[in-house]
């Protein structure tokens, strides 16, 4: 079913789009798409794909929303630009505080940026200006999670906690002090969920010791893990713990909701999953645009950013920050959160879908675990479901099963992480406007996708795939 893809010849000749950079090597087609409404998107042959995994968990509100494409026309007609180092504008004003009220107490303040990556980096920045504005220089690290992910600049790429990275940074940028993600699935000899938890809580802690508290900024973390870890959930004894850490020790505590915020678990927030466990601060983005305008977003306490101003401010501009035509599309992508009541739905048609994943499981033998939280989910692939022995990334499963989902009408975000090591995945998060007619479509093809792939990797008749 697969269509027309752009040949890597064409990148010969000028242009080339933003595939002619990726590898000549890769081996997975990548359709060429000419329109998408809803959970759809369909391809210049024709071809319909759901769009299972909302791209990279962006498209929260579906596709072709005429309401979100008026409102951003609205805006530039009438204000298209105002840098906001020399002017304020009002979208920015009323966006701020909407968003804030949804985030709650504690994430008074808002500070918007372009996307996720320069979310996370102004969020360092803002702890570290911080920091140095009332004396403490010597704040400078940061500790995050092995495996996980937080962006793709340079600072960001030494906080991810990716191991095939490592020949990219040597020498290059210095990767951040690392603990153990808490995996509940494939974990150490005499461990279970809960003690491996209380494992990791204890790592962070000696790590705190090690390094020193008077040196460290901050402790941030996925609460709900992306494609990093497969949509991990921590347990709410090691949210609690972590909490009390960094309390004990002075070391903020940072959420990285760029992918699991805004609604997508069920509640606006992750953090709202663990009210004992408030972070300090809250990354957002994905789907504040929900791949409409480019936003992101720092959420914090007025207390830090109001001192912060009264003595040196935080004046960290990019051009786009604030821009009033993202923010107009940032309304009206809430305004269609409380038209749908998406965070709601996400916890009502999530279950739907874990129910009909669970089903799938039961039937697959190379289906080991399903896990997430609302409507953010992943499936395990196993080569054998007893001893949870993932397939050899040799065999690229995770490629394999990108190939079997388009053949079956499906696009799904999947790529290999830290080269294996953890296991193989992929994530299940259509839009949250998916209706229950969706989701059994949705099942039904991904059903016969396992079939396909189960055929491929076990060497059994079905659709072969050449890589």
């Amino acid at each position: 079913m697969v269509g027309t893809a752009i040949s890597h010849d064409d990148s010969c000749h000028f242009g080339g789009g933003q595939s002619a950079f990726y590898a000549r090597a890769n081996t997975v087609p990548l359709p060429l798409i000419d329109r998408a409404a809803g959970i759809h998107m369909w391809d210049v042959e024709g071809n319909r794909y759901i769009d299972v995994s909302s791209g990279p968990v962006v498209s929260n509100i579906g596709h072709g929303n005429a309401r979100v494409a008026a409102a951003m026309a609205r805006q530039a007609e009438t204000l298209d630009y105002a840098f906001p180092r020399l002017a304020r504008n009002r979208p920015n004003i009323a966006y701020s505080e909407r968003l804030a009220r949804l985030a709650g107490p504690g994430f008074e303040r808002v500070s918007l940026t372009s996307g996720g990556s320069e979310a996370m980096e102004n969020a360092v920045k803002l702890l570290r200006q911080h920091a140095i504005a009332t004396g403490r220089p010597e704040r400078t690290k940061v500790i995050t999670c092995e495996p996980s992910y937080h962006g793709a600049t340079i600072t960001t790429l030494a906080m991810n906690g990716e191991v095939m990275m490592a020949p990219f940074l040597a020498g290059f940028a210095e990767p951040t002090p690392k603990v153990p993600a808490p995996f509940g699935y494939r974990l150490p000899p005499n461990h279970d969920a809960a003690s491996y938890a209380r494992h990791c809580a204890d790592c962070l802690e000696a790590k705190i010791r090690e390094l020193g508290a008077e040196s460290l900024l901050a402790f941030v973390i996925e609460p709900v893990g992306g494609l990093s870890t497969g949509c991990v959930v921590p347990p709410a004894a090691y949210m609690r713990r972590i909490r009390d850490i960094c309390t004990a020790h002075g070391v903020h505590l940072v959420f990285d909701e760029i992918l699991c915020g805004m609604g997508r678990t069920g509640k606006f927030l992750a953090a709202h999953h663990w009210p004992d466990a408030r972070p300090d601060i809250v990354t957002l983005a994905k789907g504040m645009g929900s791949g409409y305008s480019p936003l992101g977003a720092v959420l914090a306490p007025a207390a830090l950013v109001d001192e912060l101003a009264a003595l040196t401010g935080f004046e960290f501009q990019y051009s786009y920050n604030a821009n009033p035509i993202a923010c107009a599309g940032g309304m009206a992508v809430l305004d269609e959160y409380e038209r749908l009541d998406l965070v709601s739905r996400a916890a009502t048609m999530g279950r739907a879908l874990r129910d009909g994943l669970d089903r799938l499981k039961a039937n697959s033998p190379i289906v080991g675990d399903v896990r997430g939280l609302g409507m953010l989910l992943a499936v395990e692939l196993v080569a054998d479901r007893q001893t949870k022995v993932p397939f050899p990334s040799e065999l690229k499963p995770t490629d394999r099963v990108r190939i079997h989902g388009l053949n079956n009408g499906l696009m799904i975000y999947s790529r290999p992480t830290s080269g294996g090591r953890y296991g193989h995945w992929f994530i299940v998060s259509p839009p949250l406007t998916i209706t229950e007619g969706e989701v059994a479509d949705l099942l039904t093809r991904l059903e016969a996708t396992l079939a396909d792939l189960e055929g491929d990797l076990g060497g059994r008749p079905g659709d072969k795939t050449v890589l």
